[in-house]
Parts: C-alpha cells; sequence; structure tokens
C-alpha cells in the first residue's frame, strides 16, 4: 500500500473543508487535487496525462480490462506463461543486494540497496519475489514466518520461477477488508490506462484503483439518470449507478457485462441522435438552391462519352440530381473504390450546377491531384462551352488575375483547385456547389471559409468524395449527417491486378520482370516509406533504393524519375508529366502519389518495404496501377521476418482486391484512431468505452433506437423524452462534423 495515501486527521479536516467550499453544486464538478489521495502534484500529473480535471473527468476513465482475484492457486501450479495470478504463501527469507552482491542484515543502508530477494513457500513449493523499487517499504513490511497473499505476473529468470513487484497483503488484514463497506472487495479488479510519468509520480495501478473507489463513494450519489426510463426498459438497459459501479469495481462477470453494455450502448445512442437530429433539422431547411434542369452542357459531355456509365454510376447521380433539385441543400458524401469513376460522377454534377447559371469548385488537398482532375476534366468538357481553370498556390500572378476575374465575372464555369481557393481574394459570382476530394485532409474551419464565398445568400450543395473505402461504422459516425452514395462497381475491362509478396531474396527475379515489362512498352511504379536514411529504421528508403534502381536500370537505355514530399512543386510536376508522358520508364517514388497519379500505362506496381504501410494506404497505392487494358501487377517487398499483424495485412492485400473488406480489417487491427488520417480527436465526440472497430452490432442498434425516437418526437419536446433533450443539449453534442457549412 502506498503510504502517500495514508491522512493524518488533520489533513483530512483540512481536505474536507475544502472540500465542502468546492462541492457546493455537486462532487463531479470538483477539481480533482481535493480528492483524498491527490493534492496538488498528482492533480497536475492527472490532467497533462489523463486530461483528468475534476473527479467526474476521473469516474470517466474506465479499465480497459480485469483481473480476477477471486482464486488462489498453490505455487507449483503456477507457469510463466499465465496472466496474473494469486498466491497465498509465508515468507521464509528476505536478502537485499547491493552493487557487489548480498548485503548482510548488519551493514543494511538503504541508498545502496539495488535488489530484494524474497523467498516463499505455500507447502506445494517455492518461489523468489523480486523488488528493485519501494525497497525500505517493503522490507520493513514482510515479516519472515508470516503468510501473505502475493498478486502478480510470474515469469523466469535463470530457470526459476519468480514474481518482479507483485501486490502484497497481508492474510489477517486481507479478510478484514471483506467485510468493510466500499468498493475495493470486488473480486475482479480493473486495469486502467496509465503512463511513465504516472508510475514514476506514485500514481500505480493500486493507488488508481483506490483513488477510483474514493471518487465513486464521493460522486456516485451525484451521477444523474442519462437514460430515459421507457429505453431502460426497452433495451434491458441497467441503471447508471448499477453500470459506474460495476465498470469499476465489477460484483462478477455478468455485472460487468451489463455495465459495459449500458455505457457503449448510451454514447453511441448520443453520438448517432446528435449527428441525426442535424441531418433532420438540415433536411427541412427550405433554404437550398434548387437546381432543377440538367443543362445543355450535361447533355453534350454525357452523349460524347466514350464508355457507358456504370449502374452505380447512373444510381448515383439520380440521388445527386434528386437532391440538387429539391430545394435543400444537398450534404452528400460519395464513396467509390480506387478507379470506380468518381471523377466523372464529379464532372456531370458539376455541368449540373452550371446548367441551372451557377458555378461549381472542386478542391483537391494536393496540387498533383489538382492538376490531376483538371486534366481529366478540360477532356470531358471540350465542345460544352463549360470554360474551367485550375487555381493552385503554385498558379502565377498574370495567369491568377485573369482567373480572379472569370470566377467574379461569371464566365469561369468549374474552378479546380487547393488550398489557393480559400484565398479571400477569390470572389465568386454564384457559387452553387463544392465538390471536395479526399475531404479528410482540409480542415473544418477552411471549409467553412468557402462556404462564405457564396453570393447568392444560400450555402452551396455540398459532393464530398473519397476513395479511401471506409467502413461502415466510421462512416456512420464521421458522416452520420451526411447522405451517402457508394460506387460499388468498377467499369467493365478493367482487369484484376495480381497482387504478389517477396522478399530481398527474390530482388533478382524481380528487376528481371521488370525490365521484361519495360520491353514490352509499360512503365513501373517503385514506392518507398521514407525519404532519407533512418538510423532507427533499416527499411528500405528512396535515396538509397533510387541509388540502386539506376545502378539495376542505367541510361540508356531505361529512364527514371523521381518523386518526394521534399521536393518543389515544380519538380515535382516536371518529374510527374515525364512519367505520364511516357519519357521516363521508372517513378521512383514515396507515398506521395497515393491519390491523384493517373497513368493507364503504368501496369507495375512494387511497393518496398511494405509491412510499414496500413491495408487502406496499400490498395490506394495499388489502385495507381490496372487503369489500362493490360494486366497489371502489385508487388509487396517484405522483410523476411514479419510480425503476425504485418503478415496478415500481406496475406490479406494478396487475397482481395475489395477496398471495403480491406478497410473493415485495417480497422479491426489498428481501431478507427489512425484509418488513413483520420484521428479519435477527428470523432464528433470522444469516445470512453465503445470502439467503432469492435462494436458495430451496437452501433448499428443505438443507431436505429436514435432515429425511432426522431421519428417519433424530432424535437425532442415530449414529457418522456426529457432527459434526452437535456443530454444532447451539452456542450460535448454540439457537434462541428465534416458538413457544416456556415
Amino acid at each position: 500500500m502506498d503510504r502517500s495515501l495514508d491522512c493524518d486527521r488533520d489533513d483530512m479536516k483540512n481536505i474536507r473543508s475544502r472540500l465542502h467550499d468546492n462541492m457546493e453544486k455537486n462532487a463531479l464538478q470538483t477539481d480533482i487535487q481535493f480528492l483524498p489521495g491527490v493534492g496538488p502534484k498528482r492533480a497536475a500529473l492527472l490532467r497533462q496525462e489523463l486530461q483528468v480535471g475534476t473527479i467526474g473527468d476521473l469516474i470517466k476513465i474506465y479499465p480497459f480490462r480485469y483481473i480476477d482475484k477471486s482464486s488462489i492457486i498453490p505455487v507449483n501450479a503456477a507457469t510463466p506463461d499465465m496472466a496474473y495470478i494469486q498466491i497465498k504463501a509465508k515468507v521464509e527469507e528476505i536478502s537485499l543486494f547491493g552493487a557487489k552482491g548480498s548485503i548482510p542484515e548488519e551493514d543494511i543502508k538503504f541508498n545502496t540497496v539495488k535488489r530484494m530477494s524474497v523467498k516463499i513457500s505455500d507447502g506445494s513449493g517455492y518461489m523468489e519475489l523480486v523488488f528493485f523499487k519501494g525497497i525500505k517499504w517493503m522490507y520493513s513490511k514482510l515479516k519472515v514466518g508470516e503468510e501473505y497473499i502475493f498478486f502478480g505476473k510470474p515469469s523466469v529468470f535463470n530457470g526459476r520461477l519468480n514474481m518482479v513487484h507483485p501486490d502484497v497483503d497481508h492474510v489477517k488484514t486481507s479478510g478484514q477488508d471483506k467485510n468493510r463497506p466500499g468498493f475495493m472487495n470486488a473480486t475482479m479488479t480493473g486495469i486502467y490506462p496509465s503512463t511513465e510519468r504516472l508510475k514514476n509520480g506514485g500514481i500505480t495501478g493500486k493507488v488508481m484503483n483506490k483513488l477510483m473507489e474514493n471518487a465513486l463513494n464521493m460522486a456516485l450519489p451525484d451521477i444523474e439518470e442519462s437514460m430515459p426510463e421507457y429505453l431502460l426498459l426497452e433495451k434491458g438497459l441497467v441503471p447508471i449507478h448499477f453500470a459506474v459501479r460495476n465498470i469499476h469495481f465489477p460484483k462478477d462477470m455478468i455485472s460487468l457485462e451489463k455495465a459495459k453494455y449500458r455505457l457503449k450502448f448510451e454514447e453511441l445512442f448520443y453520438l448517432q441522435l446528435s449527428l441525426l437530429k442535424q441531418k433532420y433539422v438540415r433536411s427541412r431547411n427550405e433554404n437550398g438552391i434548387r437546381m432543377p434542369k440538367v443543362g445543355d452542357a450535361f447533355n453534350i459531355c454525357y452523349d460524347s462519352l466514350p464508355f457507358d456509365l456504370t449502374r452505380a454510376q447512373k444510381r448515383v447521380i439520380t440521388e445527386i440530381r434528386d437532391d440538387m433539385k429539391s430545394g435543400h441543400q444537398m450534404n452528400r458524401l460519395l464513396q467509390g473504390d480506387v478507379g470506380s469513376g468518381k471523377t466523372m460522377v464529379a464532372v456531370l454534377t458539376a455541368l449540373i450546377a452550371t446548367g441551372n447559371g451557377y458555378q461549381a469548385c472542386i478542391m483537391a488537398p494536393t496540387e498533383v491531384l489538382a492538376q490531376q482532375h483538371y486534366k481529366n476534366i478540360s477532356k470531358y468538357l471540350k465542345g460544352t462551352g463549360v470554360k474551367t481553370a485550375l487555381l493552385t498556390g503554385s498558379s502565377k500572378t498574370a495567369e491568377r488575375r485573369e482567373i480572379h476575374a472569370g470566377l467574379e465575372d461569371g464566365t469561369v464555369g468549374i474552378i479546380v483547385g487547393t488550398h489557393a481557393l480559400f484565398e479571400d481574394n477569390v470572389v465568386f459570382k454564384n457559387l452553387g456547389l463544392a465538390i471536395i476530394d479526399e475531404q479528410h485532409r482540409f480542415g473544418v474551419e477552411q471549409r467553412a471559409k468557402l462556404w462564405r464565398k457564396s453570393s447568392c445568400g444560400l450555402a452551396p450543395h455540398v459532393l464530398v468524395m473519397t476513395a479511401t473505402p471506409i467502413p461502415r461504422t466510421l462512416a456512420m459516425t464521421l458522416y452520420g449527417d451526411l447522405d451517402v452514395s457508394v460506387i460499388d462497381e468498377l467499369p467493365p475491362g478493367r482487369k484484376p491486378i495480381q497482387t504478389i509478396a517477396a522478399t530481398e531474396s527474390r530482388r533478382p527475379a524481380l528487376f528481371k520482370f521488370l525490365k521484361d515489362q519495360i520491353a514490352l512498352g509499360r512503365q513501373v511504379f517503385i514506392v518507398y516509406p521514407l525519404i532519407f536514411e533512418s538510423e532507427k529504421m533499416d527499411y528500405k528508403n528512396l535515396e538509397t533504393g533510387y541509388e540502386q534502381i539506376v545502378k539495376a536500370f542505367p541510361f540508356p537505355p531505361y529512364r527514371t524519375a523521381i518523386v518526394h514530399g521534399k521536393q518543389s512543386n515544380e519538380e515535382k510536376k516536371f518529374n510527374m508529366d515525364a512519367f505520364a508522358a511516357g519519357r521516363a520508364d521508372i517513378l521512383v517514388a514515396t507515398s506521395v502519389i497515393e491519390v491523384g497519379v493517373d497513368v493507364p500505362n503504368a501496369s507495375v506496381m512494387v511497393i518496398e518495404s511494405a509491412e510499414r504501410f496500413g491495408l487502406s494506404q496499400l490498395h490506394q497505392l495499388r489502385g495507381r496501377v490496372g487503369r489500362g487494358s493490360e494486366k497489371s501487377y502489385c508487388i509487396l517487398m517484405t522483410g523476411s521476418r514479419l510480425s503476425k499483424d504485418s503478415r496478415h495485412r500481406i496475406n490479406l492485400m494478396c487475397a482481395t482486391e475489395n477496398g471495403f473488406e480491406l478497410a473493415e480489417e485495417d480497422m479491426k487491427m489498428r481501431g478507427p484512431g489512425d484509418l488513413e488520417g483520420t484521428q479519435q480527436s477527428g470523432l464528433p465526440i470522444t469516445l470512453n468505452i465503445a470502439s467503432l472497430a469492435k462494436d458495430g452490432l451496437i452501433l448499428n442498434d443505438a443507431r436505429q433506437c436514435a432515429q425511432r425516437v426522431l421519428d417519433d418526437d424530432p424535437k425532442l419536446s415530449q414529457a418522456k423524452n426529457r432527459i434526452i433533450a437535456e443530454e444532447v443539449g451539452k456542450e460535448k453534442y454540439r457537434v462541428r462534423d465534416y458538413s457544416q457549412i456556415s
């Protein structure tokens, strides 16, 4: 037990006095420093490491796993592959060791002691306990010949079983604990998130449990029920006090599962309700730009296409057109796998806007992608009479002046651009549609700035596009208030990409294969995860990789270009254009070419150190090939020794081309927080216990329940929904979401 938790009577009086001053409203808002056992120093640590400022904040830090302390096992049954175990045994011998070996009892100076060894026995066998910290305290606590309960993780050192830094309770006092009121007599102990700084500051796992017990003793009565009684009964949810008590100190496994389900359902219910309520309000807003016709330019473009649109593309365009002519503002997310034809949908959507007398802007996160869009769109717009322009950070001054004038007088109907479109001097005559590609790379404030550029007094229609397949549960959360369209089929004629995994021993065969492909007139991408040599990583990197490629593929006859994020925009454009035009056989690059490069003649994608990339990123890179009529290949070069997760990712890549399947697996493996640049902080609200990766069934149920509540009571004005209205009105549910436009 940490002695710093013990308070004398004067301390307790002072704490109670300060608590009284800080608890006039309720204990949940009480500053964490006034919780017994905390104080100013530990409060600062808890704020910094866990963002805990109040007792209420602490209670919402939930255990991420639990240890069962209900059973005691004999020493001879313990094995090093067990998790945590509990042993009841006598102390047989205590030895102290310094830098030079064993220290006799008469020579003990604790500032020179490095290690304490405790030999214990329960009659079935012997075990060693080892302590490197808190030795003076533990030495004074343990007495030879007395019996204790030891709890810890068994391990083996020099062929002998031991436990390092186990929890220790005296058998005489542990029995008394079972009879006292409170929470700590639960048979299951929660393990809380921690950091090295917390542990070094004395907030160990045991201390955290004690602090949580104090917090619940003080504040549990002040926690109000946050779900209406009719939903508790309908969904079989336990009351909030039962849930909070048993999530921290479970009575048993059944109580723990009931507590988990209640708290997860509540989090996901209010998350979905806040999004659906926003969607409901917007759908009833009549202040949308009405665009009833398609116009001549749309028909000219559509009729002149050298290919037929897929059924999925036609369905999506119909959904978009229905939005744009409804009189409500469109806020639609368009998901489509790599190469599914989203750009074509964007072009036809933009032409609906121009056909109704409005301008459209198409925004891309990088100059490479913006240039690619502009090139493709210009090709499709030939003969339509609609003028388009490209505005990026590298646009020349004279060019900018001309584009600005064209946007102001309305002669530029469609503008393609990057962040340059946010600049204050970019003024539209009549902006009616904003199309955002790979939108998670833009910030909310930046997008809001663009929406305010609409000069017709109404917010523009919004079409958000992403080529990153998003798992359904994540899409429902990140984009829960957007209407979602999915292009779920590829254009006819696209051949499957053969994906092969290989190690360094196969490099000679790889180079021969690449030379054969180049001899057939094909081109090759080679992608590296790093730009410069890193002492900490032994992965292939662009710098040495480029030298290796140039040596293996010398000029003449081979031509190699290089593109990476450290180059200027002019350098990147020059090398990319050389590859796109066929003036280079090989493009060596970092993942800067993940989006935006469309080179139909490129038939091979080699990804070096493929184990360093996530599934979604590997899939995006693979999508750079297979765009022409020739058979294409993706070669995943890896180290010979892979972790279990890395091996699983590589095997999945070789097994399927379905981006949505891969995205689901990616989220299961990595969680939603790191999925393709989408940070956990990007979620509309903080999830304390629910997991988008693991709780998809609960999420679906919670969303359906939220939808039923709103269908029955859209304004949440009925008496039975008073609790819901109060909860969803809290600041944390005022979602600053991806579609916010004003």
